[in-house]
């Protein structure tokens, strides 16, 4: 399945923890604070409980979305959908 993870996370410490359990994952950043890829089900599921270890829930948000491709394919980019630097070969090959 496709994921998205968004989040907004106060501390330094515990963003830096998310976003390389993401990229470990297989997710790759798109923006600052999201990351989009293939995870399956048990990925996501572990990826879920290590960042509920680490978030202070009082004040972060965090966002797991799964969607198939064909939802992916469907969906609208506006305007700079991905940050230019970040985006990725692999990314694209999600959208197009």
């Amino acid at each position: 399945m496709i994921v998205w993870v968004i989040y907004d996370i106060q501390k330094t410490k515990p963003r830096t923890k998310i976003a390389k359990a993401c990229q470990q994952a297989g997710l790759y950043r798109v923006q600052k604070s999201v990351f989009l890829g293939s995870l399956d089900e048990n990925q996501k599921d572990t990826l879920h409980l290590q960042i509920e270890e680490w978030i202070d829930t009082e004040n972060d948000s965090v966002y797991i979305f799964p969607m198939s491709k064909n939802e992916l394919k469907q969906s609208a980019l506006l305007g700079q959908a991905f940050d230019k630097k970040l985006i990725t070969d692999e990314v694209k090959a999600l959208f197009f």
